[in-house]
């Protein structure tokens, strides 16, 4: 009886993979809008990883559709809207090799520049990306100047100065409490080279470095 069991239970799920994957397979050859709508669909779901495999299917059928560029940038704000600012970056990258325009080019850099700044959660962790959001906003004033983002991207600058200024300082504080003036001069002169003085910053009243991207 038991065995008997046992084989029915191995013959279903069998069965329900055969099923599974069957109707897998019939999910394909489809027109564009049909993946266009998937992809909407799951990104205002939420289900940000079955709307990335929608868009290779998009992609692998339909190279050419004028959909693309649209479903590209839906997926780039879904993944920022979880905070998955990499894969937001994958798809802005992806729509400036493909498909931008000079406008279009400039929004997608300035979105990738937003992208790499709210991903940055903690400065002592993310040093390498914030030096790099750094360099990549100044590269954004070049290339694009006289931008309509501009004021934006000068106060993304100037929040990672503050932080990268804070946080040079408080390590200089650390080393003068435990008295390695050697290092603490070394990072007070790191701040001497910022754009900014402790006298333009506003210190946080709980903590220095806690409400810098409050």
């Amino acid at each position: 009886m038991k065995k008997s069991l046992l084989m029915g239970i191995v013959v279903s799920i069998l069965l329900a993979g055969c099923l599974g994957k069957k109707e897998e397979s019939s999910d394909y050859n489809k027109p564009a809008l049909y993946w266009y709508k998937k992809i909407a669909e799951s990104v205002s779901n939420g289900n940000l990883d079955k709307a990335d495999e929608y868009y290779l299917s998009l992609k692998s059928e339909h190279m050419r559709s004028p959909l693309l560029p649209t479903a590209i940038i839906m997926l780039a704000h879904g993944h920022m809207g979880i905070e998955e600012y990499l894969m937001a970056n994958y798809y802005f990258d992806e729509y400036n090799k493909r498909f931008a325009t000079s406008d279009g080019r400039e929004y997608a850099d300035y979105m990738k520049l937003k992208s790499a700044f709210l991903g940055i959660t903690d400065v002592n962790k993310d040093q390498k990306l914030m030096l790099d959001t750094v360099a990549n906003a100044s590269k954004f004033t070049m290339r694009h100047p006289d931008s309509v983002y501009e004021p934006l991207v000068n106060t993304i600058l100037v929040r990672l100065h503050m932080s990268q200024y804070l946080l040079n300082e408080n390590i200089a504080s650390l080393y003068d409490r435990i008295g390695k003036e050697k290092g603490a001069k070394i990072y007070r002169e790191k701040n001497s080279n910022s754009p900014l003085n402790l006298n333009d910053i506003d210190l946080p009243e709980r903590g220095i470095l806690s409400r810098v991207f409050d």
